[in-house]
């Protein structure tokens, strides 16, 4: 390790840094280990651990020029060893803080940072150099979101969570089994709050420790590619906790925070917000993004609260608030970082995608960021998920009058390119599990069930679905506990299942359902209508298109009644297979259906010269492609 050169130091005062881990931190070599830390407020730092008894005056660091950075080599320290910086305030007072670019951190509810290297011999070369493809806007991207405390425990060993190595086998079996081609992490960046879920991050540039070593975390990754399976994990640059070994008031000062409450504090999560408009702060949000790409092999990088950082009224009343330079709500300062990250991320790791959890009607999301957009690769679709629960939660007769909330979002799917979630957020705090929102007695909650997810993977969009979705499970999602595995021995769960392996297979082999996830208005049309129009039997019946016109029919009742001889045009004669109905006995289903495959008939139904006699199953969608 060297110490920063001038222009380390300018870049990161200029807030043009994106690899501070290289330079900040604890960096341990054969003799020592060199130490480094932002705090250009601070009296006096040093380093303090166990190797000093945790004396302030054993190890001072020098400053760095005017840089605000403090650094020194401290010989006979190395790999494993517990150390803070010993912060001397202007006022005289003493802090002491976690390193903000430690990579690994102990155990919470402990608070040191621990001395490790970054070296890992990875073995997933064939995924790096497949990876673009892999995530390429045309790609069958199907996500399984995972919360890794709470995915399998070991009660016979205290109920605890199972570490990253051992997690890895099992999630990718679980992937495999059901088609999965993505895992999305709820944050894995250190954190003190078992109950934030990760959400409220100390550390990051630092897996929880909670699960093993950074190199732990890289083997878990590493396994997950050598299978075929891509890591997104979620990030959090909108807030941090309050913590007193955090990066709140750091040297004393509001340092990483602003100082005015209207524009520094959270008052939903009372957590702190970021300075965005901080040089520094710039390079340290976006060198921790690019360090999971970089140093932990990651894929994607899900934005969390985006919502949050582009409103500066974000749940604040009238007084509550400042205003930008121009007298609006928009945080300016908070868009450019937003747009650096993308920037940056795309231009130096090929293949790489980054996802906005934002919640609202933004523009350009997912634009380019010389188009003016913040540069996403993609937008969680919030509008599809509420309107679609919204739907599906009232009782099928009462649908009738709701019909555009399941045909609204074929007005603005083009707009931007979205990814279709179900997600954690949907089953926490009381909301209950996707299959208890369901209405009916028992047969009708699994068909409803059925209905969404077959609803879901039939709309242009990338998927999104939270562990435990696929078991169907009964009870609300806890991160104090395992998911309900045996409920895989039950057959209704277990069709559930069945299905999502089922819809996985088909997204990923029929290339209507994946080409124009992202481009459904583009010639040819990779959504079109053939009936939504349907509010009075509550059904809706599109096409899919792949690149080269082939089309892909999707017929959905969102009743229970069955219906016979219905009629469904479509674009040319002949024979049409059902490659999938949600009804099937296999699934849990009443086994109605059309014998595998339909004749086309020559007489005319919504504006085309061929129609499908149809019978519908109850509570179900079917597929059917020319054969």
């Amino acid at each position: 390790m060297t110490w920063p050169t001038a222009d380390d130091l300018y870049l990161f005062n200029e807030g043009n840094h994106f690899r501070l881990w290289d330079i900040l931190g604890s960096h341990p070599d054969a003799d020592g280990t060199y130490f480094a830390v932002w705090a250009p407020n601070a009296r006096a730092v040093s380093v303090v651990g166990d190797f000093n008894a945790w004396n302030d005056d054993a190890h001072p660091l020098t400053p760095q020029g005017s840089s605000g950075i403090w650094a020194a080599k401290i010989p006979n320290v190395g790999q494993g060893a517990i150390y803070k910086y010993a912060i001397r305030t202007q006022t005289g007072e003493k802090l002491e803080k976690a390193d903000p670019v430690a990579l690994h951190h102990e155990t919470p509810p402990k608070t040191g940072s621990i001395v490790w290297p970054r070296d890992y011999a990875w073995g997933d070369g064939t995924w790096m150099a497949e990876r673009e493809k892999r995530q390429h806007r045309e790609a069958p991207i199907s996500i399984y979101e995972v919360h890794l405390g709470s995915f399998r425990r070991v009660p016979e060993d205290g109920n605890r969570s199972l570490s990253y190595r051992e997690l890895a086998p099992l999630l990718a079996d679980h992937c495999e089994k059901h088609g999965f081609t993505h895992v999305e992490l709820l944050p894995v960046m250190e954190h003190p709050f078992d109950g934030s879920w990760g959400y409220q991050v100390t550390g990051y540039f630092a897996p929880t420790s909670r699960f093993g070593t950074p190199q732990d975390f890289m083997a878990f990754v590493d396994h997950l590619h050598r299978r075929n399976i891509g890591v997104i994990v979620d990030w959090v640059p909108a807030h941090f906790p309050t913590d007193a070994h955090g990066l709140g008031r750091f040297d004393g000062t509001a340092l990483y925070e602003h100082e005015d409450a209207r524009k520094g504090f959270h008052p939903d999560w009372t957590t702190f917000i970021f300075n965005y408009g901080r040089h520094e702060v710039r390079s340290f949000l976006v060198s921790s993004a690019a360090c999971w790409v970089d140093l932990f092999h990651v894929d994607g990088i899900r934005v969390d609260g985006v919502a949050s950082m582009l409103y500066l009224d974000y749940s604040r009343k009238e007084g509550e608030w400042i205003p930008n330079e121009h007298g609006g709500r928009e945080n300016l300062e908070a868009m450019q970082v937003l747009r650096r990250m993308n920037e940056h991320l795309y231009g130096a790791y090929p293949g790489v995608q980054t996802y906005a959890e934002e919640s609202t009607a933004w523009p350009g999301v997912s634009q380019p960021t010389y188009l003016g957009g913040l540069g996403f690769g993609m937008k969680w679709d919030m509008g599809w998920m509420h309107d679609t629960l919204s739907y599906l939660e009232r009782e099928p007769v009462h649908r009738k009058w709701h019909h555009g909330e399941i045909t609204f979002r074929a007005l603005y799917h083009s707009t931007e390119s979205y990814v279709l979630p179900l997600s954690h957020d949907e089953v926490v705090h009381g909301k209950g599990s996707l299959l208890t929102k369901m209405p009916g007695d028992e047969w009708q909650r699994f068909a409803n069930l059925r209905l969404l997810y077959a609803y879901q993977w039939a709309v242009p969009g990338k998927k999104l679905l939270f562990m435990g979705g696929e078991l169907a499970q009964p009870g609300e999602w806890s991160h104090e506990r395992s998911l309900d595995w045996h409920l895989q021995d039950d057959p209704k769960h277990a069709g559930i299942g069945k299905m999502i392996a089922r819809l996985n297979d088909l997204y990923r082999t029929e290339p209507a359902l994946h080409e124009r996830d992202l481009r459904p208005e583009d010639e040819p049309k990779g959504f079109e209508w053939i009936s939504g129009d349907d509010a009075e039997g509550s059904t809706i019946a599109f096409l899919r298109r792949s690149n080269d016109g082939s089309p892909l029919l999707v017929v959905c009742n969102f009743t229970p009644v069955i219906r016979e001889g219905y009629r469904v045009g479509v674009p040319h004669g002949g024979r049409w297979i059902e490659l999938f109905n949600g009804d099937a006995e296999e699934y849990g289903g009443s086994g109605v259906g059309n014998l595998g495959a339909v004749e086309a008939l020559d007489e005319g139904a919504h504006g085309r010269a061929h129609s499908l006699p149809l019978r519908l199953p109850p509570l179900s969608v079917l597929m059917f492609r020319p054969g």
